[in-house]
């Protein structure tokens, strides 16, 4: 079991972090063209939403009462150690290109990152890993689209 528990806070922590620092990263370009902004918020979503859902995985744990307190802090540290790995991995591209460039690479790698993530959790549950993959990937340029557009309306709204 503490295999499985390991498993699922890692596989929570890179989703999570995939689409967390995208759809942040996207929205706050968007709204404000700020390289200071998007890294800050980067740096922001690495530790507080680590943290946050690190809790959020141990209490859901917890609240299963079928693990073992080893079992919920390995899920707990998995999840915390991948969320803040893969948010801190978007601020390369930042510190690197053009902001616009940077989104976009951004983009490439974390589809890339959950594009192998579904391709293997697919394969692992015996099912075609392509449907896998084309529905987690469709659920992140979902929220790619709709937080460009909120960070433009925020900018419109707010930028004066």
């Amino acid at each position: 079991m503490l295999k499985e528990s390991l498993k699922t806070g890692f596989c929570f922590g890179l989703a999570s972090g995939v689409i967390t620092t995208l759809g942040l990263m996207v929205g706050l370009s968007s709204g404000t063209q700020s390289k200071l902004v998007v890294i800050g918020g980067i740096l922001t979503i690495a530790v507080a939403d680590a943290f946050s859902d690190a809790l959020g995985i141990h209490i859901s744990e917890e609240s299963e009462n079928k693990h073992t307190p080893r079992e919920i802090w390995a899920s707990t540290i998995a999840t915390f150690i991948s969320k803040f790995v893969v948010a801190l991995s978007f601020v390369l591209p930042v510190l690197l290109f053009s902001l616009n460039l940077a989104i976009m690479v951004s983009i490439g790698w974390g589809l890339l990152l959950l594009g192998l993530l579904s391709y293997r959790m697919g394969l692992g549950k015996g099912e075609s890993p392509w449907k896998v993959v084309l529905e987690h990937l469709f659920i992140a340029i979902v929220v790619i689209v709709i937080t460009h557009y909120v960070g433009v309306w925020i900018a419109r709204i707010f930028g004066g």
